[in-house]
C-alpha cells in the first residue's frame, strides 16, 4: 500500500466507511465527501491522519489535503469507493442515506443562509475549472514576456512571433470559450441538463452574427457585442434555463420529452439572453466594474488594506472563487485585474505568519513539520494548508496573518495600476502574470505582507501553548 492509498484508506475509516459515503469529488486542496450519517465521522481520527492538513465541516465534509496530493488521495479513495458499491445497496445503508438527508437538512438550515448558499452555488461552477485558469495564465504570461521582449527589441519578431502565436492559441481555448465552460458547470449545479447549458453560454458569444448585420439592444438600439455581459450573464442565463426546464418536464410528455425540452428551453431561454440578459447583465457588469475600479483608484491605501485583510476569511468559507467572475470581467473589460494582486497579499501575511510561528515554535515538532510542508505551497500561492494546518487553528496567528495580507494590500493600492493579465496561483507564482511590468511593485507588496504578517505573529500573535515542546 503506497502513502495515497493509506491515506484514502485511513479516511475512510475515519468517516464511518465507505459504505458512509454517498458522493465525493475533489477541488485543487480538498477531498469533499457527502456522507450519510454525520455521526459516524471521528475528526479527531481524521485530523490525525498523516497527510491530512485540516478539516471543514460544511455541506459537505471536506478533508485539506493540499494541492498535487488531493488528486492522487481522490483517485484512490474513488477506487475504495467504488469496490464497496454493492454494500451500499442494502436497506441498513438506505436507512442511512435517509438518515444523511435529515441531518443534512438540518445542518443547512442552522449553518447557511440563502446568500451563502448561492455563493457557495458559484464557487463550485467555477472550481473544477481552476486548474485550466492556471495553466493557460501561465502560459499567457510566458507569451505576454515574449511579447514585450519582441516589442522591445530584445528578441527576433520573425523567429518568435510564431511562438506568441502558439501559446495564445493554447490560451485562447479557455478563456475565448469561457462562457461555455462556465455554462456547463452552472447547468450541473443549478440542476439543469450540462450540454444545454453549454449551448446557452455559447449563445452569448453571438457566433454567426454578421459585423454588417449586427443584432441591436431593444433599450437603447445599439449594436450588442458578443460576450456582452460576460460569465454574470451565462450565470444568469442558465439559471433561468434550470427553470424553464424543469417546468417543460412536468408537462411534456415522456416520449416527446427528448424532442420538444430541449427545442423549446433553447428557443425561449436563448431569446430572452440575447434580448434581455445581455443588455441587462452588460449594464450591471460595466456598473459593477467601474464600482470595483472607483474603490481601488479612489481607495488607494484603505481600500487596498480592507481587501488585503479580508480575503483569508473567503478562503476559509471556501467562497473565495465567487470573485472569478469580477476577475474575469475587468481582465475582458480593461485588460487586467487590479483587484488579483491586491487579494494575493493575503496570502503572503499567511506565509510570513507561518515563518514567525516556526521561529518561536520549534520546541512544538508537530507545528513544526506541519509548516514546513505547508509554507512552500503558501508561498507559491496556495493557502488552505497554511490556514487549515497552521493559523485558524491557532486562533491569533490567524487574525495577524490578516492583517499582515491587509498591510500588503495596502502597498498595492498606494502603488496603483498593479494588474494581472490572467487568473493565476498568487503568491511569487503570480509575478509572470503582472501586467505593464509592475512586478516589482507587486514584489515589494508582497515583502510588506511577508514582514507585515511576521512581525505581528512574532510579537503578538503567537499562542504560548504553541511554543511548549511537543513531538
Amino acid at each position: 500500500m503506497d502513502k495515497y492509498q493509506r491515506i484514502a484508506s485511513e479516511i475512510a475509516d475515519a468517516i464511518g466507511g465507505t459504505e458512509n459515503v454517498v458522493s465525493y469529488t475533489n477541488c485543487m486542496t480538498r477531498l469533499r465527501v457527502n456522507v450519510a450519517d454525520r455521526s459516524l465521522i471521528n475528526e479527531d481520527q481524521v485530523k490525525k491522519i498523516n497527510g491530512v492538513l485540516g478539516t471543514v465541516d460544511d455541506e459537505t465534509y471536506q478533508i485539506i489535503l493540499g494541492p498535487g496530493a488531493v488528486t492522487k488521495v481522490a483517485e484512490q479513495f474513488g477506487l475504495l469507493n467504488n469496490s464497496s458499491t454493492g454494500k451500499k445497496a442494502d436497506a441498513s445503508s438506505d436507512a442511512l442515506k435517509e438518515k444523511g438527508s435529515d441531518i443534512k437538512a438540518e445542518l443547512k438550515k442552522k449553518n447557511n443562509t440563502p446568500f451563502k448558499n448561492f455563493l457557495r452555488k458559484v464557487g463550485n461552477i467555477f472550481i473544477p475549472l481552476i486548474p485550466a485558469f492556471v495553466g493557460a495564465g501561465l502560459i499567457a504570461g510566458i507569451a505576454s514576456i515574449l511579447s514585450n521582449n519582441i516589442t522591445a527589441g530584445n528578441l527576433d519578431g520573425a523567429t518568435w512571433s510564431q511562438y506568441v502565436t502558439v501559446l495564445g492559441v493554447i490560451k485562447n481555448a479557455i478563456f475565448a470559450y469561457l462562457a461555455i465552460y462556465v455554462g456547463i458547470n452552472a447547468a450541473k449545479e443549478f440542476g439543469a441538463t450540462p450540454s444545454l447549458g453549454g449551448v446557452i453560454g455559447g449563445v452569448t458569444l453571438l457566433t454567426g452574427m454578421l459585423p454588417e448585420q449586427p443584432i441591436k439592444n431593444i433599450f437603447n438600439g445599439d449594436p450588442l457585442a458578443a460576450g456582452q455581459g460576460g460569465i454574470i450573464g451565462v450565470l444568469l442565463a442558465v439559471y433561468l434555463l434550470s427553470l424553464v426546464e424543469k417546468q417543460l418536464r412536468k408537462i411534456v410528455p415522456d416520449s416527446l420529452d427528448i424532442i420538444i425540452t430541449p427545442m423549446i428551453a433553447l428557443l425561449v431561454v436563448g431569446l430572452i439572453t440575447i434580448f434581455f440578459i445581455m443588455p441587462f447583465a452588460g449594464f450591471i457588469s460595466d456598473n459593477l466594474i467601474g464600482a470595483i475600479n472607483w474603490i481601488i483608484a479612489k481607495g488607494g491605501i484603505f481600500a487596498g488594506f480592507v481587501l488585503g485583510m479580508g480575503f483569508l476569511p473567503l478562503v476559509m468559507l471556501g467562497l473565495h472563487q465567487v470573485l472569478t467572475p469580477i476577475h474575469i470581467e475587468l481582465i475582458n473589460t480593461t485588460g487586467a485585474t487590479q483587484l488579483l494582486p491586491i487579494l494575493a497579499m493575503a496570502g503572503a501575511g499567511q506565509v510570513g505568519a507561518a515563518l514567525a510561528l516556526w521561529l518561536r515554535c520549534k520546541k512544538n515538532k508537530s507545528l513544526s513539520n506541519m509548516i514546513k510542508g505547508a509554507l512552500p505551497v503558501g508561498i507559491l500561492g496556495i493557502g488552505e494548508p497554511l490556514i487549515y494546518g497552521v493559523t485558524l487553528p491557532l486562533g491569533r496567528p490567524f487574525i495577524t496573518a490578516c492583517i499582515g495580507g491587509g498591510i500588503g494590500g495596502a502597498v498595492i493600492g498606494l502603488f496603483g495600476n498593479v494588474g494581472a493579465i490572467a487568473i493565476g496561483p498568487s503568491g511569487v507564482a503570480l509575478v509572470p502574470l503582472i501586467a505593464n511590468g509592475m512586478w516589482l511593485h507587486y514584489l515589494i507588496g508582497l515583502l510588506a505582507g511577508y514582514a507585515g504578517g511576521f512581525v505581528l505573529t512574532y510579537f503578538f500573535g503567537t499562542p504560548k501553548d504553541a511554543m511548549a515542546e511537543q513531538e
